[in-house]
């Protein structure tokens, strides 16, 4: 049977501050993120079956991705907590809702390794996480590879 990759684009919009960092992204600013996942596996081979022919119904692969990162960061503002900073973070999720604090600095780098830990682990059986990348502008893109990270 042929392994075959499948991939689909995702879009949100989310805003971020590089706490502590010496740029002008050390203030807050939005992007319009562009995530694109790729998937592989053989496709079913079960006649019985209503995922005959398929590696993943699309679907489901759109599923996984807006429930583990797409809802979650949407129209979202994140920032590292740090000490000097916490007490603001709880008083901004007082007000919105879509406040996130993270343990990490949010560049996009970062957070292509937590998207791509979120999706591998929700993905069926016999299927893997090939290759992620995360666009923050139309010219600047991050990449995650599964033969780079095993």
């Amino acid at each position: 049977m042929a392994k075959i990759r499948l991939c689909r684009e995702f879009g949100f919009e989310m805003a971020h501050a590089l706490e502590g960092y010496d740029g002008l992204c050390r203030h807050v600013h939005g992007h319009s993120y562009r995530l694109f996942v790729t998937v592989a596996g053989e496709p079913c081979d079960d006649p019985a079956s209503p995922q005959y022919g398929m590696v993943m119904d699309f679907g489901e692969l759109k599923r996984i991705v807006n429930s583990r990162i797409v809802d979650r960061y949407d129209h979202a503002f994140v920032l590292r907590r740090t000490p000097e900073n916490g007490e603001l973070l709880d008083r901004l999720r007082d007000k919105w809702e879509r406040v996130c604090w993270v343990d990490y600095q949010p560049t996009c780098e970062q957070l292509l390794i937590r998207f791509a830990g979120e999706i591998e682990a929700a993905l069926p059986a016999g299927v893997e996480l090939v290759e992620v990348k995360l666009y923050e502008t139309e010219k600047s893109h991050a990449e995650w590879r599964a033969e780079e990270n095993r």
